[in-house]
């Protein structure tokens, strides 16, 4: 249908070889695979802990539960998100206080406004970097420390993306990544959480499966021959197929991020000074991941007439992403309505997603250049 996707998957006979390996191995659930997985990634960022999970919103959910946060907290968070952000607030019973984004040039949540939201019932910031572009960690960290407040890094869009000297996922108290079938590297479903802090490590992986004392490998493997079950815990675990996948995704992660950096550079070489375009994050001074290239349409141009005509030249748009504080759940949980972010919701009243993958061809981008400014010129 497409000629131009929003996102493709860089996927070749290394993949293919990985799971074939697993299955003829016979063990499918949490085994080898994945402790070889979370060693590579945490070897990797430099962290102490990796600790492999279903799904990015797992590792959010965890990373909350395991902070202590839950009913009568307060957590803040960016409205500019995937709803799994605010949602893994809401497991714990505790209420996602969200806050601006810096501006239309950087649409990562604001410290200013952070510092703005703090009450004696806030237990901690949650971070998401947006399109892979890092937040302003400094002001954050300092913020943080000042409140006593924990750090959860979303970084679901931003595996390999650098701030100064660090790599994100590894400046906050916890890392949160997503290996969704979109992202940068991925393994379908899947996610990582991960930390320099052994006590909360501990207590992840505890409550990754269920809470219990041992693992089903363990027990297979003659290591025990029971278990215990010491806490409230889940079925987030991740399998041996998806972790296969991650391994060889993880190798192709650099790679692939400087291809997304060369794509960006095109993008902006073409579309900078097209009418009614604005494009954030165009003189970002630290390592993106570049996981989506979003641009802000100016009135009065008609964002859905827009989609649907990139759409009949086959070239797929999304919007990243509808404010999480106007769906109705959070409106009628907390009262939350239009006009309580104004940066933020004339930011996503505007904002559109073109196609992004390592694997575009220069034709391509110039496809989605080309039709994207005639379109626009029917507005001049």
């Amino acid at each position: 249908m497409w000629q131009v996707p929003l996102f493709d998957i860089a996927f070749s006979h290394q993949e293919l070889e990985a799971v074939q390996k697993v299955l003829q191995s016979g063990w499918l659930t949490m085994g080898p695979v994945t402790q070889e997985f979370e060693g590579a990634f945490a070897d990797f960022l430099g962290v102490k802990h990796a600790i492999a999970v279903s799904s990015c919103t797992a590792a959010l959910h965890l990373a909350a539960v395991a902070l202590g946060i839950g009913p009568g907290d307060e957590v803040i968070c960016p409205a500019l998100t995937f709803v799994a952000g605010p949602n893994s607030i809401m497991y714990t019973g505790a209420k996602p206080v969200f806050a601006e984004i810096t501006g239309p040039n950087a649409l990562t949540i604001s410290p200013t406004d952070i510092e703005r939201k703090i009450t004696p019932r806030t237990k901690a910031i949650q971070v998401m970097h947006y399109g892979g572009y890092p937040c302003d960690m400094d002001q954050i960290v300092g913020i943080a420390q000042a409140h006593n407040l924990a750090i959860i890094e979303d970084v679901a869009h931003a595996p390999g993306a650098v701030y100064k000297d660090k790599l994100l996922g590894t400046i906050g108290t916890i890392g949160c990544f997503s290996f969704f079938s979109n992202k940068n590297m991925t393994t379908g479903e899947g996610g990582m959480v991960t930390t320099n802090d052994d006590a909360l490590a501990d207590r992840i992986r505890l409550m990754r499966s269920h809470g219990m004392t041992t693992l089903t490998l363990d027990r297979h493997r003659g290591r025990a021959h029971s278990y215990d079950v010491i806490e409230l815990g889940y079925n987030y675990r991740i399998d041996e197929l998806r972790s296969a996948l991650g391994l060889v995704q993880l190798a192709k992660l650099e790679q692939n991020n400087r291809r997304r950096s060369e794509i960006v550079a095109q993008y902006i070489e073409r579309l900078q000074n097209v009418p009614f375009i604005q494009i954030p994050f165009a003189n970002f001074e630290h390592r993106s991941a570049y996981h989506i290239f979003p641009v802000l349409l100016n009135k009065p141009i008609d964002r859905y007439w827009l989609m649907k005509q990139m759409k009949s030249a086959g070239i797929q748009t999304s919007v990243h992403y509808p404010p999480a504080h106007l769906f109705s759940v959070y409106n009628r949980k907390f009262g939350y309505n239009r006009g309580d972010l104004p940066v933020t919701e004339s930011v996503a009243d505007r904002e559109l997603t073109l196609p992004l993958y390592p694997t575009m061809e220069i034709e391509q981008i110039d496809f989605v250049c080309n039709t994207l400014r005639e379109l626009l010129s029917r507005w001049l």
